[in-house]
């Protein structure tokens, strides 16, 4: 059964950083573009970064361009978000999810309709 696990969520002061891992069983992650997605109550769910497959580029937010990074270790069947410079803007429940089709990269990987499986979520709370 597919199953996508995150971790590394926790409270932070501003301007710190953290490491979000998502870890599958069931599936290869490698096979697919893997998004990250991060919502508060009552927004909708945002797009923060995706991971395409076939390679290590990853398209970023505007909203934490510089400040993101996502990454793939493929031995380890784990996708990284990597966070720095953490700011009170930036607290919210962080997924991974996992894009519709293997082997594709689409135009839009920010967009949440494109993934179909997704982790339960881990709380990123920024706050001195």
């Amino acid at each position: 059964q597919l199953q996508l696990v995150e971790s590394g969520g926790g409270l932070v002061q501003p301007g710190g950083s953290l490491r979000l891992s998502c870890t599958a069983s069931g599936i290869t992650l490698n096979d697919y573009a893997i998004g990250w997605f991060r919502q508060v109550p009552g927004k909708e769910r945002e797009g923060v970064s995706a991971l395409q497959w076939g390679g290590h580029f990853a398209f970023v937010a505007d909203s934490v361009k510089g400040r993101f990074s996502a990454s793939r270790d493929t031995a380890n069947n784990t996708v990284y978000l990597q966070m720095n410079d953490l700011k009170p803007a930036d607290t919210a429940l962080y997924y991974c999810a996992r894009i519709r089709r293997p082997r594709w990269n689409p135009s839009t990987p920010l967009t949440a309709k494109w993934y179909d499986y997704w982790g339960q979520g881990t709380q990123v709370t920024i706050s001195s």
